[in-house]
């Protein structure tokens, strides 16, 4: 099983380094750190008493580390889930804040356990995931990672600008995509033929 550093290290490589998308609704980012979330957390980095675009750009591989396990795995309580579903969840959590937490909510509520779709790791959720993964130790990893590839697709159809990262240049899978299916078994992913048939009423 794998550390949560050596999650947070991979997350940080596969976010990169400083971007300002025009088409990203999180704004300035460094390393999948966003501005928002550095004003937040009130990092002035250059101690001139705001946080602005300045600060995104001299945030260090290190720093957006431990934000991420401070932040983005300790406090919303991923460590509580099961090891399984950890690096899935902490990946998605980085990438779409809450959401990670309530497309596991639905899901589990789908295996018919009643819980709220709130995205808030509490102690119902808790215990209703672990009873899950006792229910479907082989499959709810996969589940969760189909359900979160799913949402990116949903996302990327209501939102035409959102769809350059779920769909690449070329046609082929874009980044939204690929990283969901890095925490899917083989046998699940879509083929290039499927993945270009579900994108295909996108302009």
């Amino acid at each position: 099983m794998q550390t949560v550093e050596e999650i947070a290290r991979e997350i940080v490589a596969r976010e990169g380094g400083f971007v300002n998308d025009p088409d990203d609704p999180g704004g300035a980012t460094n390393y999948g750190v966003t501005i928002g979330t550095m004003r937040s957390l009130g990092l002035d980095l250059n101690r001139d008493g705001k946080v602005d675009i300045s600060d995104v750009k001299s945030l260090t591989r290190a720093q957006a580390q431990q934000i991420f396990i401070d932040h983005y795995f300790k406090k919303p309580r991923l460590e509580e889930l099961p090891d399984a579903l950890q690096a899935s969840v902490f990946d998605m959590y980085v990438n779409a804040g809450a959401n990670a937490v309530k497309i596991l909510q639905k899901l589990v509520t789908r295996m018919g356990f009643a819980i709220s779709a709130d995205g808030v790791v509490g102690p119902q959720t808790i215990a209703a995931v672990h009873d899950a993964a006792l229910l479907a130790p082989d499959h709810l990893a996969d589940a969760y990672g189909i359900a979160r590839r799913n949402y990116y697709y949903a996302l990327a159809d209501q939102r035409p600008a959102s769809r350059k990262y779920a769909r690449a240049k070329a046609g082929g899978k874009g980044g939204w995509i690929i990283r969901a299916e890095q925490f899917v078994n083989a046998r699940y992913h879509l083929t290039t033929a499927e993945h270009r048939e579900r994108t295909a009423k996108w302009v």
